[in-house]
């Protein structure tokens, strides 16, 4: 299926547009890079540097991203629709650029919080334009891989940025040091962003063929399907907002329960690595996996498994047993991550999938505010191990959840069988894309 327009021949498909997906991916790495710089020493540098005591303190930080990017995930899908999603996208990177500066030099925790806000809102244009655009690309066929190679590299980016900063940090201190390959970072992202096009013309190619009735929603009514109206949506994005609560808890209170335990800088970079890094890797089988068997289920055992990962941890005195759990976690993440993106992909129409998108995102990343919340409040009250505990046990229920209230929302099966006639599967088709609606 292919258009041609003023800028060639537009064709859906990963292997019609590998050297656009593989620039996407590769922008998308430098994207997770920057928020991995300060995964495994922002705690760290809470408590040494400014002297915060409280938990709820400390992960303040994570709340000012949570919520930022939550609100710039909703803005950017509406943009990316409006304006184009390359201009969002290079928007994105320019809001980063003072992030690694205000890290290496802010005076006062306060400015710690600010570098955060920005850095919420280039997260927030940059990754939820990646996706988008990725979507955008392969159109219907193959959406779980794209996404299991857009998280895939986001995400090993985060635990190489953690690892690397962690290990920088044993050896030259918590600042400014490994706060300089931030700028890396920025620039090399930057300039990889201009070289992008825009992605706009393969949405309207996949439009036109869709044949749906609802292709036109106002705002309200696309945030009213996502978050309540559609039973699929819906599911997805308290899915989505209870994944990211667990990993603002685990961004938070992992890095100061290994260092409770007596671990090291290092051992904790290596610690706060495996989760991201097992995340990214398995994203590779799991979202090509969900284009086969489909997405309900790995998205639910995804979430019972994040659960088990998590009260491994919180049960742990030892460097192994951490890293059982922490591993545990990124496979039940892996199972989630990717596959939920591919859900929503699978039942919003292509003239509103942006937005769709947007505010699936903006419920999933408030989900880090909420964790952090949740978990420093927890902490504060009964300790680091019960608020890991009560965390383990709201994702359990989120699994529940999915089980309960999502269809199947993969709409074709991948080979005909003995009832795989073309007539039997376009109705199958026909009978999906009206789920929930």
């Amino acid at each position: 299926m292919s258009i041609t327009n003023g800028g060639g021949t537009v064709r859906l498909g990963l292997r019609e547009n590998a050297a656009q997906f593989a620039l996407l991916v590769i922008v998308n790495a430098f994207v997770g890079a920057m928020v991995g710089m300060e995964r495994s020493i922002l705690p760290a540098i809470a408590e040494q540097d400014f002297h915060l005591v409280a938990r709820t303190a400390v992960l303040s930080f994570i709340v000012v991203f949570g919520v930022t990017k939550a609100l710039t995930n909703y803005a950017a899908g509406r943009l990316a629709d409006r304006v184009g999603r390359k201009q969002v996208l290079v928007a994105g990177w320019a809001v980063a650029i003072p992030v690694p500066f205000v890290l290496m030099w802010a005076p006062s925790w306060n400015w710690i919080l600010v570098a955060n806000a920005l850095l919420g809102i280039s997260q927030g244009l940059t990754w939820s334009t990646a996706v988008i655009m990725k979507i955008d690309l392969v159109g219907n066929d193959r959406r779980g891989l794209a996404m299991g190679l857009n998280e895939f590299a986001g995400y090993v980016a985060v635990a190489g940025a953690a690892l690397l900063t962690g290990w920088i940090a044993a050896r030259q201190g918590l600042r400014p040091d490994p706060f300089y390959l931030g700028i890396v970072f920025v620039v090399v992202g930057l300039v990889l962003s201009t070289l992008v096009r825009d992605t706009t013309p393969h949405a309207e190619l996949e439009s036109s063929g869709r044949g749906r009735d609802d292709s036109t929603l106002t705002q309200g009514e696309v945030a009213w399907r996502t978050t309540f109206g559609d039973r699929n949506l819906s599911a997805a994005s308290q899915a989505g907002f209870v994944n990211n609560l667990n990993d603002g808890m685990a961004w938070g209170l992992f890095p100061l329960f290994f260092a409770g335990a007596g671990m090291t800088f290092g051992e904790i970079g290596a610690l706060v690595a495996i989760y991201p890094a097992t995340w990214g890797v398995i994203q590779l089988a799991t979202g090509a996996l969900s284009d086969r068997i489909g997405r309900k289920w790995l998205i639910t055992t995804g979430m019972w498994i994040q659960s088990a990962g998590i009260g491994v941890v919180s049960m742990s005195k030892g460097f192994v047993a951490f890293a059982l759990g922490a591993g545990l976690l990124g496979v039940g993440t892996a199972m989630v991550y990717p596959t939920l993106l591919a859900a929503i992909g699978d039942v919003a129409h292509p003239r509103w999938r942006a937005s769709s998108v947007g505010v699936y995102r903006f419920w999933r990343d408030l989900g880090y505010a909420a964790g952090a919340l949740l978990a420093g409040i927890s902490a504060d009250l009964f300790g680091l191990a019960a608020a890991m505990q009560i965390v383990a046990a709201l994702t359990f229920v989120s699994g529940l959840v999915v089980a309960s209230r999502m269809h199947e929302t993969l709409q074709h099966p991948v080979s005909s069988g003995p009832s795989g006639n073309k007539e039997d599967r376009m109705k199958r088709v026909r009978t999906q894309l009206n789920i929930g609606c």
